[in-house]
């Protein structure tokens, strides 16, 4: 027996409506797929579901250009047809534009989130995985790009600080050099001072001291040569002037 012929109206069965949703979609993207291999076509199919789910197939690994080149045919046939139209109707159709460029922009985002990947086909998940890895590479580049500055700019702040502290060094031990001679020679100083003052003194004192002692002795000597009325006075020793 062959299959009757279905009666196009709404399921009301929610499981079958489900269950008949997936077969037609998938046979829908087959039939997509082979006439865009076999008649080398350009095909993008966008399909919602009752839940708001959204499946989509597209012959262009980016979808994008495929819309954005049916937004400029739409829009031109449109101002073929009503070259009159008003700004408004003109501001209309661009937020029309606009806004569906925005639910692609914010679909593909959730994907490379990896959110909302129920209704996406092998190939479209396959080509969500190109694209995280070329954005993965380009990312890598640039994190190694600016790591190899960074340690770069390091290596000329390290090679300068160590020429500084070289120099510092270098300075300190002139320092110390300078320090150690003047100290050595301040010393030398003070042993020869101690050496020469102690003798000179001493022979003052006594060329000084010696000769005042004389003195006093002879003129004592006198003193009591002539106080004394018993000695005769070729024995009184010559009084000087």
């Amino acid at each position: 027996m062959g299959r009757g012929r279905v009666q196009l109206k709404r399921i009301e069965n929610k499981i079958n409506r489900q269950v008949t949703f997936s077969k037609r979609r998938s046979g829908l993207q087959k039939k997509a797929h082979e006439i865009s291999v076999l008649c080398d076509a350009e095909v993008a199919l966008i399909v919602f579901s009752t839940k708001g789910k959204l499946s989509h197939y597209s012959s262009d690994p980016c979808m994008e250009k495929i819309l954005e080149r049916y937004e400029r045919y739409s829009y031109a046939e449109k101002q073929l047809v009503a070259p009159d139209r008003s700004p408004t109707e003109n501001w209309t159709l661009e937020h029309a534009k606009l806004k569906a460029r925005m639910e692609v922009l914010q679909r593909n985002l959730k994907h490379y989130k990896g959110e909302d990947l129920e209704g996406l086909s092998l190939k479209e998940l396959q080509n969500v995985e190109h694209q995280l890895d070329n954005a993965l590479k380009h990312i890598r580049t640039r994190k190694n790009q600016l790591m190899y500055e960074s340690i770069s700019e390091y290596q000329k702040k390290d090679k300068k600080l160590q020429e500084q502290n070289n120099l510092l060094a270098k300075k300190i031990k002139e320092k110390e050099k300078a320090m150690l001679e003047q100290a050595r020679e301040e010393k030398d100083d003070h042993e020869h001072n101690d050496i020469l003052v102690p003798s000179n003194i001493g022979g003052s004192l006594e060329a000084s001291g010696g000769g005042g002692h004389k003195e006093g002795t002879m003129a004592q000597d006198q003193d009591q040569a002539v106080a004394s009325p018993l000695l005769p006075s070729w024995m009184l020793p010559p009084i000087s002037d």
